[in-house]
């Protein structure tokens, strides 16, 4: 059955998420965005309101479009009761053995989630990721586009890595860091801040 969505925020990554939503064979009614200078339509995608307008549809899912991990959880912390919806792009290759995605969260074309990984919560796998066995993902993370994870990797919540990064097998990584484009990360990262190079290291 056809699950009714409504994408908050009509940017580049909402777009993104929209497009999900409609190769999942789900009705996308539209977008609600803060920005008064929006048209009334994106993309043949209506505009339908402003954030707090998600109250006008009760019986509808809701998926939160924006990359910002802190304007992306702050707007999770406004909608009371809401359904929170998953996005998994049809192209996507997740591993039905101990894996699990939380909700909220979006898995974007051609990326792959291998056997007993965990995805948390309102986080972001970006396309053509590879997130490997055993490992886990806290919630309002960001895995870029081509990004690899080796084997039993911690990411931790609000963290994100950048595009084309590479982060060795079993390696933790702690809540809120950044881990720049093409990185390659070889140590467990233990004190949030940015970390860039090969291998990488942290930046002021």
């Amino acid at each position: 059955m056809s699950e009714k969505v409504i994408v908050i925020g009509a940017s580049g990554h909402g777009k993104v998420v929209a497009d999900i939503v409609r190769r999942s064979g789900d009705t996308l009614l539209g977008f609600l965005d803060d920005n008064k200078t929006l048209p009334p339509e994106i993309a043949d995608i209506p505009v339908l309101g402003k954030v707090a307008d998600y109250i006008k549809y009760p019986d509808v899912s809701f998926m939160v479009g924006i990359g910002n991990s802190a304007i992306r959880e702050k707007i999770v912390r406004q909608l009371d009761n809401v359904r929170w919806y998953t996005a998994i792009h049809p192209s996507a290759v997740i591993s039905a053995l101990d894996t699990k995605i939380g909700v909220g969260s979006v898995i974007m074309a051609n990326a792959v989630i291998n056997p007993s990984a965990y995805v948390g919560e309102h986080s972001i796998i970006n396309t053509a990721a590879v997130v490997e066995h055993d490992n886990h993902i806290g919630s309002f993370a960001h895995i870029s586009v081509g990004a690899r994870l080796g084997g039993t990797v911690s990411v931790g919540n609000h963290t994100w890595v950048g595009i084309g990064a590479t982060i060795s097998n079993n390696i933790s990584i702690c809540d809120h860091c950044t881990i720049g484009a093409g990185a390659v990360v070889i140590c467990d990262i233990k004190e949030s801040g940015t970390y860039v190079g090969i291998p990488a290291k942290k930046i002021k």
